[in-house]
């Protein structure tokens, strides 16, 4: 799955880069390839065989520069995540809302800092009562 990872660089020390989808990792890597790698091994060190949500991806860019964690001083790339390689996964899924309710779960979202499929995952599991979701 090719999930955002918003990049910052600099001369000394390459770069580093967050999750927008997956707060407990991050990467850093002295290339652009490093980079990509080092997000596999940390998605891969937070997330397998952890009672932690692994929700999809965020795709929209507008909903991506509106989070707080994009300072307007990175950027914006995707890299390909291998779930396979992680013992929790999660699947797409697809419904319809209201749009007054979408900018409400939007509003909601941003405010707790989270993506949109964040934001889902996790109410989904407390209302299933699902323990993982602390």
């Amino acid at each position: 799955m090719q999930y955002p990872l918003y990049v910052h660089g600099d001369s000394r020390n390459g770069f580093r880069a967050s999750f927008a989808d997956l707060p407990l990792a991050s990467a850093r890597g002295a290339s652009l390839d490093e980079l990509r790698a080092s997000a596999q091994g940390a998605v891969e060190l937070q997330y397998d065989r952890s009672e932690q949500l692994i929700p999809g991806p965020t795709c929209s860019m507008s909903e991506l520069q509106s989070l707080e964690m994009d300072d307007g001083h990175g950027i914006w790339m995707f890299v390909e995540i291998n779930l396979l390689r992680v013992t929790s996964q999660a699947v797409s899924v697809e419904f319809s809302l209201s749009a007054s309710l979408l900018h409400e779960v939007d509003a909601s979202a941003k405010q707790r800092r989270l993506t949109r499929s964040a934001f889902f995952a996790l109410a989904a599991a407390r209302e299933v009562g699902d323990p993982r979701n602390g």
